[in-house]
């Protein structure tokens, strides 16, 4: 599918009025709760507990209970769930997303992570998939016993969870690794558990495992077409780098989907795009400007591949790590402007970074919305878990 001289095209200007109303980020287009953020997003990024919060708070038109809030959804109305889905990532979904996520992207995860497991075990001399499927079937039954548990509490109910072997014995990334901490990944990304409550505040990196919610199998490429819908109706124009880079699918995979929803072609400054079928048509941008504060890993910030549109490239070495993962963000009208950080303190602190069109106003606005951060964050430290440039010399100051 190529673009002709009749395909519309859309612009950088329209792209950031889509992403302002579409992503909860311009004051009127806020959220009244952590529901309708993540069914918006489609996915929170969820790999740093922290980031699935920050993120609902920076699109919630009061977030003062942002963490009661989220907590409840994510933990007591399970109407969000963190899971694996797109690129071996953690993310937290809607409930009912989650069988679409386990087709369209879980299953074949899941099959080379299991192969990876018995490939290494048997190099190291562990006993053998017979055993290990014993030994996962007892840890299951011991979860639903108790509801929710850590790695540790089901190696009790299941001994053999502690038996380590080594990884990649005589390799320089040599290790040794428990059972429990390579089969409850493998079921994870299966779609059999999930994480539950975390051991400590709305922090913490450690957490309890939770038996995944029940969901119908779906027909892959039918699951396939129903995520790609979803993503372009909140991320589109996107182009074909984006989609597959977002998805983590084969290029065929992707084609496929597009044909599947009838996706529509547009042209981008990067060429060929596509949305869904009835959205080529313009989109006003929000009635005032807007300015957002987004934290590390946010959706809205790691959501394209393809990102000048949005960030100008010399401010990636700053606000990214070397891995590719974004850092705290300051927005301002649809693009990225600067860094923030908290100091030891609990102080939200911001630098400007690139000063084309942010003068008094969007100062202004971006004080209001680190007031605004502060006020729901309250004495809680925040660190992100992929550090960046700019977040560590404005946390240090």
């Amino acid at each position: 599918m190529g673009v002709g001289d009749g395909e519309r095209y859309i612009g950088v200007a329209e792209r950031r009025a889509r992403l302002a109303l579409r992503h909860r980020l311009a004051g009127r287009a806020r959220a009244a709760g952590p529901e309708e953020v993540a069914g918006s997003l489609v996915a929170l990024h969820g790999t740093d507990p922290a980031t699935v919060y920050l993120a609902v708070g920076a699109r919630l038109a009061d977030p003062a209970e942002t963490v009661a809030e989220t907590g409840r959804a994510l933990y007591e109305d399970r109407a969000l769930v963190r899971m694996h889905g797109m690129r071996h990532t953690v993310f937290v979904f809607p409930t009912d997303l989650t069988a679409v996520v386990h087709a369209s992207t879980g299953l074949a995860v899941a099959a080379r992570e299991r192969a990876a497991l018995l490939k290494a075990m048997a190099k190291a001399g562990a006993p053998d998939a017979a055993w290990l499927k014993e030994v996962e079937e007892s840890a299951l039954a011991a979860l639903a016993r108790r509801g929710q548990a850590t790695a540790a509490e089901l190696a009790e109910d299941e001994p053999r969870l502690r038996e380590q072997f080594v990884y990649a014995a005589g390799k320089n990334y040599e290790g040794v690794h428990t059972v429990s901490t390579r089969l409850l990944k493998v079921l994870g990304v299966e779609g059999r558990v999930v994480r539950g409550r975390p051991l400590g505040s709305w922090t913490s990196t450690q957490f309890r495992w939770a038996l995944a919610p029940e969901h119908p199998e779906l027909d892959v490429a039918d699951a396939q077409a129903d995520l790609l819908r979803r993503w372009l109706t909140a991320c589109g124009p996107a182009t074909e780098a984006d989609l597959k880079w977002w998805t983590g699918w084969r290029v065929t995979d992707v084609r496929r989907a597009l044909a599947a929803i009838g996706a529509r072609v547009v042209s981008l400054d990067e060429g060929t795009g596509y949305v869904v079928d009835g959205d080529v048509g313009p989109v006003a941008g929000p009635a005032e400007p807007w300015a957002a504060l987004l934290p590390g890993l946010d959706p809205t910030a790691m959501g394209w591949q393809q990102r000048d549109w949005y960030l100008a490239p010399d401010l990636r070495p700053l606000l990214f790590d070397g891995s590719g993962n974004v850092g705290p963000t300051v927005w301002w009208n649809g693009r990225v402007v600067g860094g923030w950080a908290q100091r030891g303190d609990g102080e939200v602190v911001w630098r400007i970074l690139d000063a084309e069109g942010v003068g008094r106003d969007a100062e202004a606005a971006i004080a209001l919305e680190a007031e605004r951060l502060r006020g729901w964050v309250g004495t809680t430290r925040v660190t992100p878990r992929f550090r960046t440039p700019v977040e560590r010399e404005l946390s240090a100051s």
